[in-house]
């Protein structure tokens, strides 16, 4: 997330009450989560495990709930709890505006854009030419859809990341900021979920398409001209590289990548990064000519038990 100016460091530490070091006009461009984090932006650290890859990010302010050595040329706000602050920053410049009506007057839409009755267009969403939003569909604010995309019945787009720190008394929710954005030629099928970036981008690349009742987590992103059938899970911050093919419920983990042309074959888990070009099936994902002469040996085990009883 970009600010819609600078700010100083100084004006940063006020909004959340909190010390600093740095100098008082050292500036501040935006906030992210790590694996997003560019020069100017505030990262945020509350467990030790994870300082020195926040120290060492390529954010420039960290926000951090110890006062420790502050590495050249970055900025430390220091804060009880870095979660809460982190949030509070969000609310700030992000904040929620209530909408009275089912097109905000803020949303901006393309030539020859057909939006059916029923559905739901919020604060600041730019919807390109030539596009059809089906009834019962929810557009939350600030996505970013482009030209010649159809998105089916049901189907919600910048819903909150499924992100909480676990506290004594509950759950407690990182709040989101980010955005959807859908590039051009992209069809998203009926009652589809795709939730917004914690302080990033959603992104659904180029002709890409999705079939019904498919979920993408926060901050994932997906490249150009990829088929995902029904039924798929796709867990926060993954990177699904161009032409990929995923089956009916597949399910990945967060944080993997998935390489450009693979093919994941249905009802596999994917549990950790692969590399494209192949095809691949199964719990714990392998490459499916493997993981099914695997499976043909399986098979073989009463038969060969059999026979080694008869000896």
């Amino acid at each position: 997330m970009k600010f819609p100016t600078t700010f100083s460091l100084k004006q940063i530490a006020d909004i959340i009450s909190s010390e600093y070091v740095g100098q008082d006009d050292f500036p501040v461009f935006g906030m992210n989560e790590i694996h997003v984090v560019e020069n100017g932006d505030i990262v945020f650290v509350d467990h030790p495990k994870y300082y020195d890859k926040a120290l060492q990010s390529k954010a420039t302010i960290i926000l951090i709930n110890k006062n420790v050595e502050c590495p050249v040329g970055k900025a430390l706000l220091i804060s009880d709890d870095p979660f809460r602050d982190f949030n509070k920053l969000t609310n700030f410049f992000q904040p929620f505006v209530p909408n009275s009506q089912t097109i905000s007057v803020t949303a901006k839409i393309g030539k020859n854009t057909v939006i059916q009755p029923n559905a739901f267009i919020g604060n600041n969403v730019i919807i390109g030419d030539n596009c059809l939003i089906h009834s019962n569909v929810s557009i939350y604010d600030n996505c970013i859809i482009g030209n010649n995309v159809t998105i089916h019945a049901g189907s919600v787009l910048g819903a909150d990341a499924f992100y909480y720190k676990k506290r004594p008394e509950g759950f407690d929710k990182l709040i989101s900021g980010g955005r959807v954005v859908l590039k051009d030629n992209v069809d998203i099928g009926a009652l589809c979920t795709i939730d917004r970036g914690v302080t990033g981008d959603t992104t659904i690349g180029f002709g890409s398409k999705l079939d019904n009742q498919v979920h993408v987590g926060h901050d994932t992103v997906i490249g150009e001209k990829c088929l995902i059938a029904s039924q798929t899970g796709i867990a926060g911050c993954v990177i699904i590289e161009d032409e990929v093919t995923l089956w009916g419920q597949v399910g990945t983990a967060s944080g993997i990548t998935i390489g450009k042309k693979a093919v994941i074959m249905g009802q596999t888990g994917v549990t950790k990064s692969v590399s494209g070009g192949k095809s691949y099936f199964g719990t714990p994902i392998e490459e499916s000519r493997e993981k099914l002469k695997q499976l043909a040996y399986l098979k073989k085990i009463p038969e060969i038990i059999k026979k080694m009883d008869n000896k």
